[in-house]
């Protein structure tokens, strides 16, 4: 039988209804395939700008972030940017939970 405890309900998935994503072209926020250099930065740069308007940014970023979306830009970070976030707050929790430790 499912777990649907973990399925998200319809009002977890509302903040998209605000997203400035929503009235561009997908695919300025995936690279495709072998994408490099100049026209990658221009894309990056591109989606960034989309993002740096949006309403929903901070949700957006969270969204990605709980998931991991392994792909894409979410919350204007790309997938490199996230990883990098989410990896300094592994350190910051472990370290916090290690000095919290009795001795």
């Amino acid at each position: 039988m499912a777990d649907i405890r973990q399925t998200p309900t319809a009002e977890a998935y509302t903040w998209q209804n605000d997203a400035a994503c929503r009235e561009v072209d997908a695919s300025l926020f995936f690279h495709p395939e072998g994408e490099r250099g100049a026209a990658r930065q221009a894309r990056l740069e591109a989606a960034r700008e989309v993002c740096g308007r949006c309403a929903v940014r901070a949700e957006c970023l969270a969204w990605a972030l709980e998931r991991p979306e392994p792909y894409g830009i979410w919350g204007g970070l790309d997938e490199d940017e996230r990883q990098e976030l989410l990896t300094r707050q592994r350190v910051v929790v472990n370290t916090a939970t290690a000095e919290a430790e009795p001795a």
